[in-house]
């Protein structure tokens, strides 16, 4: 089907503008305008009709354009990693969160060929009010000097600026039950694979130190370097089992790293929990999967990222940022259980 005559733009290959709409409806471009903009002027037959022909003509009007020149773009701009998958459910959350409040949200991904670094600056170019950064490394330094120009808000990492405002679930107290758990169930050789520089690892590897040393299993306990990959969980494992002895538990940093761990136990022959418990942290869809069942610390995605945005869009004053702290639950799966086999110089050893 060719365009119609008065379709010029579309016969072009170019976006239709508010011209094109006002030249097929036979009409003036301050009519149209004031049409779209809900204002006075235009009679209902006449509004009825400019909006028939722009539909016709797919005119979309540019929101953007618009609001940058009343002085705000409305838009939180939002980086995050592209493979964590909670970092998805917490996006999910973001854009209800911010549709609530009247605001959109932009997008800026984070992955092995783009640095955060790139993915912030995507969204300082795209004029955000806002930024909300999932996760993250950039250092506190060049946050505090983004914060001068528009509000940062740091989601699971955790931050004492007064410039940037944080969200974070407690981390320490989550690998604390962690290995509370484990411990209650007979374990006494428990490790933790770390993720480097990942947001929440300092705080869940000294929780996991903090609590084996209370439990009395601190000569047993082992650190052992990962990320937050599969693949990072699966080679951890490979390492830890070449200890002897091999611990009968791990802690991971996140729910990605477990099923790593989890996987590569399978793939070696080991039945889980039966020869080795896995706790992940996050409680994400995907430890929720059957296959995996995994026990893990429960972060609320959709608390978090409602946070955010409120802290996104609060009034800027010359306070503090506010730096919040959620709780967090442990969730027992099918992937934790009691040791196969008790150590002899345990005392409820049989």
């Amino acid at each position: 089907m060719s365009p119609s005559p008065r379709d010029p733009a579309r016969a072009t290959g170019r976006r239709v503008t508010m011209r094109d709409v006002a030249h097929a409806a036979g009409v003036s471009q301050a009519l149209v305008s004031i049409v779209f903009r809900g204002a006075p002027g235009a009679g209902e037959q006449t509004r009825e009709h400019v909006l028939k022909v722009a539909a016709e003509l797919g005119y979309r009007r540019d929101e953007r354009a618009r609001l940058l020149r009343q002085g705000a773009s409305r838009l939180l701009g939002v980086a995050f990693e592209a493979g964590q998958p909670f970092h998805g459910e917490l996006v999910d959350g973001l854009h209800v969160a911010a549709r609530a409040l009247g605001r959109d949200v932009v997008l800026a991904a984070v992955t092995a060929h783009r640095d955060e670094a790139d993915a912030v600056e995507g969204l300082l170019r795209d004029r955000c009010e806002a930024l909300i950064l999932l996760g993250g490394a950039l250092p506190e330094q060049r946050l505090d000097h983004i914060a001068q120009e528009l509000p940062v808000v740091s989601v699971t990492r955790r931050l004492e600026s007064p410039a940037v405002a944080s969200v974070a679930t407690d981390d320490h107290r989550g690998a604390v039950l962690a290995v509370e758990h484990l411990a209650g169930l007979g374990h006494r050789r428990i490790a933790y694979l770390e993720a480097g520089r990942a947001a929440g690892g300092d705080r869940r590897r000294a929780g996991w130190a903090e609590a084996v040393a209370a439990a009395g299993l601190g000569a047993e306990a082992v650190v052992e370097p990962a990320d937050a990959s599969e693949a990072g969980g699966a080679a951890a494992l490979d390492r830890l089992l070449a200890r002897d002895p091999a611990p009968t538990a791990v802690v991971a940093f996140n729910d990605r790293c477990a099923a790593g761990v989890v996987g590569q136990a399978l793939a070696t022959g080991l039945a889980v929990p039966r020869d080795l418990s896995v706790v992940g942290f996050d409680d994400s869809a995907q430890a929720r999967l059957p296959y995996l069942d995994l026990t893990t610390l429960a972060q609320d995605p959709d608390l978090l990222a409602r946070t955010a945005v409120e802290l996104a869009v609060a009034p800027r004053d010359a306070a503090p940022a506010a730096h919040v702290e959620l709780g967090t639950r442990l969730v027992v799966r099918g992937s934790t259980g009691p040791p196969r086999t008790q150590d002899p110089d345990r005392p409820d050893a049989r």
